[in-house]
């Protein structure tokens, strides 16, 4: 574990603030006037996804997280919770609540690969790539002289995802789709 002093606590690092694991999204380094230097952060708590800020000065350090990684496989949501195993062992199941990873279940068919993100050797976080390839279940038929609203309309995947795409895609393309943005970028593959 690594001391990082206050301009050390840069976007991506897990710092422990309070005894908890925190991701660091933002921080900016500024000096008002005659004062010391500050790091103004914002910082995402990993388990429950509270998102708090924070003024780190010039004389303070943190502890960087002793995290770990897992390869696991996602199994299925039911009554809330999001099942998960360990890739290799199904018998090391894991769940998380529904809620706290719904941003990142939305875009994994049941059998896909993900990493879990492990804290004192406890899976505390999911993550996936940052773009999966999702086929389309359901697209309703392009309508000519459609474009007024301009050329976009939704579709369902087989996540179960509802996304915005072009007018050209049909059900049984495969879809490319940015899961920070929730964006489809590009068909991958042509009914």
């Amino acid at each position: 574990m690594a001391i990082l002093s206050y301009n050390d606590i840069t976007p991506k690092k897990v710092i422990e603030f309070n005894g908890e694991p925190y991701e660091v999204l933002s921080s900016h380094v500024f000096r008002m006037q005659m004062r010391k230097p500050v790091n103004q952060t914002k910082l995402r708590h990993l388990v429950s996804g509270k998102v708090v800020e924070n003024s780190f000065h010039q004389n303070e350090t943190v502890k960087e997280a002793d995290m770990g990684t897992m390869d696991a496989t996602f199994l299925y949501t039911n009554r809330g919770e999001s099942w998960f195993c360990e890739a290799g062992n199904p018998k090391n199941r894991f769940s998380f609540p529904e809620d706290a990873v719904q941003d990142q279940t939305r875009w994994l068919v049941q059998n896909a690969p993900c990493t879990v993100l492990l804290y004192n050797e406890n899976p505390i976080a999911v993550r996936i790539p940052i773009k999966v390839e999702l086929a389309v279940t359901d697209a309703p038929p392009a309508v000519k002289g459609d474009t007024a609203t301009g050329g976009n309309k939704q579709v369902t995947l087989a996540s179960g995802a509802v996304i915005n795409t072009p007018l050209f895609i049909n059900e049984g393309d495969v879809l490319r789709i940015n899961t920070d943005t929730g964006e489809y970028v590009e068909r991958v593959t042509k009914a």
